[in-house]
């Protein structure tokens, strides 16, 4: 046989082998813009005697949108995408690819753990491979799909991951296999129950829930449009939003972004704080929303959330928003002997990055929720009252009546009364910029942008 003739027999060897995984590649890019390299290196698993195809991984690069992207897919046609040292060698040749061209990268997993047979020499392979993840992490955006089963070290890369995505009710991730958990903790548990999308309650990890790749591409496209960050040109700059002056629901909170530029992060977790990248005015944003309501009590898992976002709109120089609705940490034996204190701290150290930040106090901004999301001496550049916005220490009389005791009744009443909560005294501190009508909310903000961002 030729030369050329038993390279087409390789190739086509090869492309059968990952059949599948390069079928999901090609929903994801543009038509015909995936080049993919190392496609013929080989490893011989020494416990199974069986060559592993393209070391059981398909790497390359290709475009979105036009925009270029490095791309990882493991195979699960080659030993059930068995993770082996070769394996990750492979990847992390992609990523340092990745990072030197300032480059996103598109993580595919599907893998039931590491290839048995490897040892200790498997462990350090991906010691390598979480490292170099984790030198990517806020330099280049990574996104990960959980592209089936993921199990073992390898799903930890979901935490170095900007944005993790999970199909329905195909996706399950675990650091451990969901066998292993069921037999330990002495139930049949499904394997959704362990580590699919709905079963991660308290862990900020689960992104986006979508149907299949098409969605994932379209979130993509979306995502990575906003993380440019480059300003568009947008109409009604000056539209005014008459609902906010009626009421001021989370929905109507909305309503000030722009149409068709709005991402949620990770609505299933802590849905009462919601992560928005999103345009004002054509400006990319990354806003946090509280809910709509009597206020949203701080714990330890929504302050993680706020500050995993804060960081994220840092590293890309995204100015951050509040959106204040906020009390302080929620009272609770199990909250206090919680990690919340120290995310709070981590929190305030990311605010102390030099990316732009507003504060719009729609509802409550009692204490602690003034504080951390609302304070000029803590880093907001501007920050903007409602006129039907609270602003206060505490919630209530009776709140200070029971954290100062037996103080004079009649002053606490004066002092804190609903009528002595308004943003005004606040005001007169020169600690708002400025107090609103609600429905005048965007200009203010496109006016405020546009400032900080010359």
């Amino acid at each position: 046989m030729d030369k050329i003739s038993l390279l087409k027999a390789n190739k086509q060897r090869i492309k059968q082998s990952g059949k599948s995984i390069r079928e999901d590649i090609e929903k994801l890019i543009d038509g015909n813009s995936f080049v993919e390299f190392a496609t013929f290196s080989y490893s011989n698993d020494a416990f199974f005697n069986t060559e592993a195809a393209g070391e059981g991984v398909v790497t390359g690069f290709a475009t979105i949108d036009g925009n270029p992207f490095y791309i990882v897919a493991q195979n699960p046609a080659v030993l059930s995408g068995g993770v082996s040292k070769a394996n990750c060698e492979k990847i992390i040749s992609c990523l340092d690819k990745a990072l030197k061209a300032s480059v996103p990268v598109i993580y595919l997993l599907s893998t039931k753990g590491v290839r048995i047979g490897e040892g200790v020499t498997v462990l350090e392979g991906l010691a390598a491979l979480l490292k170099k993840a984790s030198e990517l992490k806020l330099c280049v955006s990574q996104y990960l799909v959980v592209d089936g089963e993921v199990y073992g070290q390898i799903a930890l890369l979901a935490g170095l991951c900007d944005f993790t995505f999970f199909l329905g009710n195909k996706s399950v991730l675990a650091v451990n296999s969901p066998l292993v958990i069921s037999a330990k903790s002495n139930k049949n548990i499904a394997a959704a129950e362990v580590g699919g999308a709905k079963a991660y309650k308290k862990a900020n990890i689960v992104s986006f829930i979508v149907d299949g790749m098409e969605e994932v591409r379209q979130t993509v496209v979306k995502l990575n449009n906003l993380i440019l960050s480059e300003t568009e040109d947008c109409q009604d700059l000056n539209s005014p939003i008459p609902q906010l002056d009626k009421q001021c629901k989370t929905d109507d909170i909305f309503k000030i972004f722009d149409k068709s530029a709005t991402v949620e992060i990770g609505a299933e977790f802590c849905p009462e704080i919601k992560c928005v990248l999103t345009r004002i005015g054509g400006i990319a944003v990354a806003a946090a929303v509280f809910e709509s309501g009597e206020g949203v009590y701080l714990t330890a898992e929504n302050m993680d959330k706020i500050k995993t976002f804060c960081d994220f709109a840092a590293s890309y120089d995204i100015p951050f928003i509040t959106f204040v609705n906020a009390l302080g940490v929620k009272c609770g034996l199990e909250v206090n002997d919680s990690p919340v204190m120290g995310q709070i701290s981590d929190y305030i150290g990311s605010l102390g990055n030099s990316n732009a930040k507003i504060s719009v106090i729609y509802g409550n901004a009692i204490g602690l929720g003034y504080t951390l999301f609302a304070s000029k001496s803590i880093g907001f550049d501007y920050v903007y009252a409602f006129a039907t916005a609270k602003v206060a220490l505490f919630s209530d009389v009776q709140g200070a009546e029971i954290e100062f005791g037996n103080a004079d009744e009649d002053k606490l009443v004066e002092k804190y009364s609903a009528e002595r909560s308004d943003p005004v005294n606040a005001a007169k501190g020169g600690y708002i910029d400025n107090i609103i009508q609600p429905s005048l909310i965007r200009q203010y903000l496109i006016a405020s942008l546009q400032m900080l961002l010359k």
